[in-house]
């Protein structure tokens, strides 16, 4: 929940390799004031069934840059196993290689006072892409 002094953050991840949401992909939250500042661990979360992270810690005060870090190589390690790749949409291109060239995603982004940001991943073993949605 965001108030006036404060801006809010949440996110969620789609794997675009098998259509799905990505479940139990740990993500850490740190936040800076101004654009030299130290930046500051808050804590972490890690999305749910759905791809969602719905209880990222709040931000302080005065924020004006985000950091989210996703740890992708565990969720890519456990999900694209060829038991796993059995079990998914069947439609969908199989994952040639088990692990993933980006074992992690970090996204930085400036926030403003008041306004709520969500910043899906949208992720695949080989690629990337965020953006902001609504």
């Amino acid at each position: 929940m965001s108030t006036d002094t404060t801006a809010s953050v949440s996110t969620h991840i789609l794997d675009t390799s098998i259509g799905r949401p990505a479940g139990g992909v740990a993500i850490s939250l740190s936040a800076r004031t101004g654009l030299d500042g130290e930046w500051s661990a808050l804590g972490g979360s890690a999305t749910d069934a759905d791809g969602r992270c719905k209880d990222l810690p709040a931000l302080p005060e005065g924020t004006t840059h985000v950091r989210l870090d996703f740890e992708t190589e565990t969720y890519f390690l456990n999900k694209h196993s060829p038991k796993k790749q059995a079990e998914a949409q069947q439609d969908a291109p199989r994952v040639r290689d088990s692990g993933a060239f980006f074992p992690e995603v970090t996204i930085t982004f400036s926030v403003n006072p008041g306004e709520h940001y969500h910043v899906p991943l949208l992720l695949n073993p080989f690629g990337y892409s965020v953006y902001r949605g609504s």
